[in-house]
């Protein structure tokens, strides 16, 4: 059977790869791991001029010279597997950053093809880049797009289709470094001549041998057999060659900056033959709101009001639908108990599964739904706007000073989504040390599944003027953030020490977000994926929580006794017996704290809303209630241990008991040691 054609793509991050994949492919793909690892890549089909070809859709990266799994994946795929075809994707409005990886690449194989994206945003900033001169100085072909809407997409299968059958055979031009490197390098390709069999350039395994990468050691080791080293021809040049850099000061750290130093030199030089500039509008118009919202006095309050606008858009417009699906449900439940009672069920059965099991279940999604159909496609705009990046370009520095990476001032803001959705956009740190101190202080930002509890109290407690309200609302997010850099600088300090990696932050152009696939994306893969781990933990919940107020000992409900014994520990934090136990059982989703605590407090044997702010208030006071247990409840609310879809995540992202504990005893210890200094104080 005739061997599918195997076309790789690479590129760096943001430079419209995927859509690249995407309109190549259409619905022809697949996503799996690579034999061995960890990472996902993505897998299509496509059929041009009678061959059948699989695009692979590697992860992306800047450099060939990179310590990231995804980047050792690209790396090791370019390196040690066949294929027959390379699509280089780069960003037309930026082929000076570009430019770096495209280079190495060529320095692997020369069966390239570059593919010059996002041709639409460099006309529009008044980018003109000679097509013809940039091919002559790299020696492969080069083809203008703009994959979003298939332009140039032909041209590109057509020059995939010539070299993959070798119709044509590229001249890629080799880049030349110090003539001290250019010696070393020939002793070690002349010894791998003789050893190893490869159809990729033996410059560049020459190249990366010389490094002493143990990463990339271990994989031309996996790949050549585990004895390769101890080829005496191969061992012998290469020992004198790390001797001979050694005694010109080029070993390690210098050879590595000199061999990058020499590809950035020779990218200046490239971009400054083959692209002109103009002024443009949209420039001028981008440079004015990165005034802005990277100003150094502006950036810290413009994200404030942005996030400000956000939650309060959220709150908003999540009361009516979340209103119209409890009344919905409540006419569902009310149905079902009829029915099932109409069937002969069991009084007691009926209330068990209806008022106990499902009424848990559908308050979870009533409450959880709307909140989650708002603020995860708000939040996607902002991205997709360009606007998050820039956000965490501010929150860099300050992520850094306390031993983080900044990457986790991305995973802080998903965190006030859904900390779920945070814990596995941690993802995205390369350092496992780092992912965890992101994993571990993601529950310190208050998700928006505890807005309603704080919105209600700082209404009833301390002001009830919705602008005032949402100012002490974000200056309560402003404590969670507070927070969470002091605990990532503990948690360096102590069980995470480690030196803080550096990393490069993608601001990428502004652009007009693509709503309909912005909105499918969102519920696909935040909206749906949370709320189903919400749906398996809360119905086992509910069936405990209605065990909890229905069972009777001594005249009294379990819920109330256990509550009682709670009662000194809840006063010690500046709660109550009730509130520590509402949420306790809250586990499931943070939502339902305040109609558990209705039902001890009303002794009730199903959970039941409040009708008002002001019914709620006084039933609160009527039980103790002052403005200092309203504040500790708050910051209770903030600084307590996971819900329980947040907990799975954790478990699944971490594997370990160790780091699952840790994150549920970070933000309660947090939670509990502030609330007794508050409580202490007043």
């Amino acid at each position: 059977m005739k061997r599918k054609k195997r076309v790789l793509l690479m590129g760096n991050p943001n430079v419209g790869k995927s859509t690249v994949f995407n309109e190549i492919t259409g619905s022809h793909q697949h996503t799996g791991n690579w034999t061995g690892k960890t990472v996902d890549i993505a897998k299509g089909e496509y059929y041009y001029k009678f061959s059948d070809y699989e695009l692979i859709d590697l992860p992306g990266t800047y450099s060939l010279l990179s310590s990231s799994e995804e980047e050792r994946l690209a790396r090791d795929y370019l390196c040690f597997e066949d294929y027959d075809c390379v699509v280089c994707v780069v960003d037309a409005t930026n082929l000076l950053r570009n430019l770096n990886l495209v280079l190495q690449v060529i320095e692997v194989t020369d069966r390239v093809v570059l593919l010059l994206n996002l041709a639409d945003e460099a006309r529009k900033k008044n980018i003109e880049v000679d097509i013809q001169g940039l091919s002559n100085f790299l020696g492969v072909p080069v083809v203008k797009a703009t994959a979003r809407s298939g332009k140039g997409i032909n041209d590109l299968l057509e020059q995939v289709h010539l070299i993959s059958n070798a119709t044509v055979k590229n001249e890629a031009k080799t880049i030349f470094y110090l003539n001290d490197i250019e010696s070393v390098v020939k002793q070690v390709q002349k010894a791998l001549k003789s050893t190893i069999d490869t159809d990729k350039n033996l410059r560049f395994f020459a190249l990366r041998l010389l490094e002493n990468d143990e990463s990339f050691n271990n994989s031309f080791k996996k790949h050549f057999g585990n004895d390769i080293f101890l080829n005496g021809t191969l061992r012998g040049n290469l020992n004198k060659a790390k001797y001979d850099l050694a005694q010109l000061g080029l070993s390690n750290d210098n050879y590595v900056k000199s061999i990058t130093s020499s590809i950035f030199d020779i990218t200046n030089s490239i971009v400054e033959h083959t692209v002109k500039q103009l002024p443009s509008k949209k420039e001028k118009r981008e440079k004015a709101l990165d005034k802005i919202l990277m100003g150094k006095y502006t950036s810290i309050p413009v994200m404030l009001l942005l996030f400000g606008i956000v939650l309060w858009i959220t709150i908003a417009g999540s009361n009516y639908p979340s209103d119209l699906l409890r009344t919905a449900f409540d006419s569902f439940e009310v149905w079902l108990a009829d029915s099932m009672i109409n069937l002969g069920v069991s009084q007691t059965i009926v209330s068990l599964f209806v008022n106990g099991v499902l009424r848990v279940l559908l308050w979870v999604v009533a409450v959880m739904l709307p909140p989650m159909a708002i603020f995860f496609p708000l939040f996607a705009l902002l991205e997709d706007f360009g606007v998050l990046p820039r956000i965490a370009f501010n929150l860099d520095g300050a992520f850094e000073r306390c031993g983080a990476c900044g990457k986790q001032a991305l995973t802080t803001c998903m965190g006030y989504g859904c900390n779920a959705v945070g814990v596995t956009g941690c993802r995205i740190i390369d350092s496992p040390r780092e992912r965890l101190v992101a994993i571990i202080t993601n529950s310190l930002s208050p998700c928006n599944g505890r807005f309603p509890l704080l919105i209600a109290i700082i209404s009833m407690f301390f002001c009830s003027n919705s602008v005032l309200s949402a100012g002490i609302l974000l200056g309560l997010i402003a404590v969670s953030m507070m927070m969470t850099f002091a605990t990532s600088k503990v948690l360096t300090s102590t069980v995470l020490k480690g030196v803080s990696s550096s990393f490069v932050l993608e601001l990428p152009p502004y652009r007009k977000p693509k709503i309909l696939s912005l909105i499918g994306d969102t519920i696909r893969e935040k909206i749906i994926f949370v709320l189903f781990r919400a749906v398996v933990v809360a119905a086992p919940a509910g069936l405990i929580i209605w065990v909890l107020a229905n069972i009777n000992i001594a005249d009294t409900t379990l819920l109330c006794k256990i509550a009682d014994v709670l009662d000194p520990v809840g006063h010690f934090i500046g709660l109550d017996g009730v509130m520590l136990l509402a949420f306790i059982l809250g586990f499931p989703a943070n939502e339902i704290v305040i109609p558990i605590a209705l039902m001890a407090y009303l002794s009730t044997g199903e959970m039941g809303d409040y009708s008002t702010l002001e019914s709620l208030k006084t039933i609160l006071v009527d039980n103790g209630w002052t403005w200092v247990t309203a504040l500790c409840t708050c910051i209770f609310s903030m600084f307590h241990f996971p819900c329980s879809t947040t907990l799975l995540t954790i478990w699944k992202e971490t594997k370990s008991v160790k780091w699952t504990l840790l994150s549920v005893l970070t933000p309660l210890l947090t939670g509990v040691i502030i609330c007794a200094l508050i409580n202490f104080i007043f």
